[in-house]
């Protein structure tokens, strides 16, 4: 934890201690997205969306292996011209592999920022009546806290109200 961090969470605790805060929580919202069931059928639907792409990619990082197994084997037996024939191809090979690869985890990560921009609402409607329903003072940051009960952790608690919309 940085020292900005730190000092931000001794400041809000001391504050809310000093107005006499009741009811204090940690939340781990992240978590709470992450663990609801929502999430969970996102993984399956993007498992099953990109899996035509994942074999893609795993084809050609055989290919990339193979062709490096080549080089190696056959570098003491093959021509200069040959050994440099293996090596474009390697290279070849090897460049499709990488670029395919940041264009699938870049599909990935912008699917991953849509769902997220998705639940995020239904989150924070979820997270506001938690709070107000059972009268927080205080919640703070679960990733914030250096230590906190599991009582005052009310994240099972989000993902369970999370998991019933």
């Amino acid at each position: 934890m940085n020292f900005k961090s730190l000092l931000g969470v001794i400041l809000v605790a001391s504050i809310s201690f000093s107005a006499n805060a009741e009811k204090i929580a940690v939340l781990g919202v992240q978590q709470a997205l992450l663990a609801s069931s929502a999430a969970a059928d996102f993984r399956e639907k993007l498992k099953s969306e990109f899996s035509k792409e994942d074999r893609s990619l795993l084809d050609l990082e055989k290919q990339v292996k193979a062709a490096r197994d080549k080089i190696t084997k056959n570098k003491d037996l093959a021509s200069a011209e040959e050994l440099k024939k293996m090596k474009i191809q390697f290279q070849k090979v090897f460049t499709e592999y990488q670029r395919n690869g940041q264009a699938l985890q870049q599909k990935r990560m912008e699917r991953e920022q849509a769902f997220i921009q998705e639940m995020r609402p239904k989150l924070d409607k979820v997270i506001r009546e938690l709070i107000e329903k059972e009268g927080y003072d205080v919640v703070l940051a679960k990733q914030a806290t250096l230590f906190a009960k599991k009582e005052v952790d009310i994240t099972p608690r989000v993902v369970e109200l999370l998991n019933k919309q």
